[in-house]
């Protein structure tokens, strides 16, 4: 035979190869199914927000997800502890949720899918006005429920697509079938790997100020006159990499930035500068009482404190029509509200729609801060709110929610909030209270501009901005400062601490791999299979290589062998 006159190394060497043909195919089988094991799909997903006040915990406490997806086609109390709980918010169901949040009934994990119309910057959306104002009002009352509670699981929101569409749709059919994801049935596995959350060291919140100075007269030493303009920044959220607060307060800040615009081109020149100084101020901490906008006002020189005549803060500008409301302290027959109010009315009436006066009593023994001018009012400096909401949001809600994108914001409305307080402070700068006399009239030079205002209100709707997880030399915060730089003078930055009373967690977003798996009865036949298809493949080469005899003998038992004693 040829193989006879081989060279023993080369028989050897021949044989020692295809003996490893098994091992090669074995290998290729191997890799084939770590590929079909690989994730059907990533999506980015975003995390319920951890944060404790006081020492008491809200929030979700937990951030890292391995387990089988569940829809809510089963029967309501089941047991869900090895599952994540896949809820797309046009199906979610609050007395299901409640359950589960107050920890009657045990969860693994909850994924809340929402629209693709609440993606931060989407400008778009097919969804009819009805259904959207329903998912909004049920979005709201998910946060609160969400925000407030001490919940035991991950949650992450993440958005519908096709892949997503698709894994619910497998997985609510196997659902009603009885047949539940685990390691035996197969399914899909939601998996998110990431460190545990750690607190937030010393968070900052930052306070921007530009300063506009009036116009003494000769030999004038007396201070001027200053009127505050001022606008909160941050928001607050029930996931913080989403939290853009488009109206709440993004329009406040628009608003603000547009109205120094404005006055810089008429104190740019001598002629039309006013004998008011003019202060702009964006404050942070605004979720948290205020908290910023009270430093900011402590840490201004007692003289100039005692200058300002009254201030105006911006909020929640952006989406009214016929109606914004001057919410106040002090009481209405006040001298000074008069006067703000009367000034607001008249140039309303103007411009054809109505302003109306909300009084609100401060409660000097309650910390919680409803309105930023209340702020202004327990340091003696009169001050009022120009806001649609008829009254203030209740502590940490309202102030960024997932529904509060750039889509529910109407900047036509923003311009009118802009051209009511722009008028309205030129008449009083100037002396011409009553008169209807347009400074900032469509036609003119000082008209407002449509395209800034929608610039900024574009960059802001892209742009989270809850204040524990931004750094000192955050991008927007710098954004801000040059933009104030532009059209005012002696800019300054202010960095504080957090009031300790919060605490925050890190771990706001990750990627959510999505894995299909087989099932075990599928694994075993698949083993079967290989193995069986081995046995041949090992059996063939050894009788074409050695001959039958030697595969027969691999099978016999081995002779005894018998120790001889000596």
């Amino acid at each position: 035979m040829a193989d006879s006159k081989k060279p023993k190394h080369q028989r050897y060497h021949s044989t020692a190869i295809e003996s490893m043909y098994p091992l090669l195919a074995l290998m290729l089988i191997l890799v084939a199914c770590v590929e079909l094991c690989d994730a059907a799909t990533v999506v980015d997903a975003y995390r319920l927000i951890q944060y404790d006040i006081s020492g008491v915990p809200f929030g979700s406490r937990f951030s890292s997800l391995n387990h089988h997806a569940a829809s809510l086609s089963f029967q309501r109390g089941a047991d869900l502890s090895r599952s994540v709980l896949i809820l797309p918010l046009r199906e979610l169901d609050l007395g299901f949720l409640q359950d589960y949040i107050s920890q009657k009934q045990s969860l693994g994990g909850l994924l809340i899918l929402l629209p693709e119309r609440f993606r931060p910057g989407n400008v778009g959306g097919g969804d009819v006005i009805s259904e959207t104002e329903g998912l909004r009002k049920l979005l709201a009352q998910v946060e609160k429920l969400l925000v407030h509670g001490n919940i035991p699981f991950p949650v992450y929101f993440a958005f519908e697509n096709e892949e997503t569409d698709a894994m619910l749709a497998d997985v609510k059919k196997n659902d009603a079938l009885g047949l539940q994801a685990t390691a035996t049935t197969g399914g899909y596995k939601l998996v998110i790997s990431v460190s545990e959350p750690r607190k937030i060291p010393s968070p900052t919140i930052t306070n921007i100020q530009g300063w506009l100075p009036g116009l003494r007269a000769d030999g004038d030493s007396n201070q001027l006159p200053t009127i505050a303009i001022v606008a909160s920044y941050d928001t607050f959220g029930a996931a913080p990499a989403l939290s853009v607060g488009s109206d709440s307060n993004g329009s406040g800040v628009v608003a603000l930035l547009e109205v120094a615009r404005l006055f810089s081109t008429l104190y740019s020149n001598p002629k039309t500068r006013g004998r008011y100084n003019l202060l702009f101020a964006l404050t942070s901490g605004g979720p948290y009482n205020y908290e910023g906008t009270q430093k900011w006002l402590k840490s201004l020189d007692q003289r100039m404190r005692e200058s300002i005549d009254y201030a105006i803060c911006l909020n929640s500008v952006g989406s009214w029509d016929n109606e914004l409301l001057v919410h106040v302290s002090k009481p209405p027959d006040n001298a000074y509200i008069k006067q703000i109010f009367e000034g607001f009315s008249n140039v309303a009436e103007d411009l054809g729609f109505q302003v109306a006066l909300k009084h609100k009593k401060i409660n000097i023994s309650n910390s919680r801060v409803a309105w930023e001018h209340e702020q202004f009012s327990r340091l003696r400096v009169t001050a009022a709110t120009l806001s649609e909401l008829q009254s203030p949001p209740e502590l940490l809600e309202n102030a960024g929610s997932l529904s509060d994108t750039r889509q529910n914001v109407n900047e036509d409305a923003i311009i009118k909030g802009v051209k009511l307080v722009a008028e309205s402070l030129a008449r009083h700068i100037y002396g011409h209270q009553g008169k209807d006399i347009k400074i900032f009239a469509d036609d003119s030079s000082l008209a407002v501009n449509p395209h800034y205002v929608r610039s900024w209100l574009d960059l802001l709707s892209q742009t989270p901005r809850v204040a524990p997880f931004l750094s000192k030399n955050e991008p927007f915060i710098m954004a801000l400062k040059k933009e104030l730089e532009d059209y005012t003078a002696e800019v300054s930055i202010q960095h504080e601490s957090l009031d300790g009373t919060f605490t925050f967690y890190d771990s706001t977003k990750a990627s959510l791999n999505i894995y299909q798996v087989a099932s075990v009865t599928f694994d075993l036949l698949l083993l079967l299979v290989l193995g069986s298809y081995l046995i041949v493949l090992f059996s063939f080469l050894v009788i074409t290589t050695r001959g039958l005899d030697d595969l027969i003998s691999l099978f016999r038992r081995p002779p005894s062998r018998k120790v001889k004693m000596v």
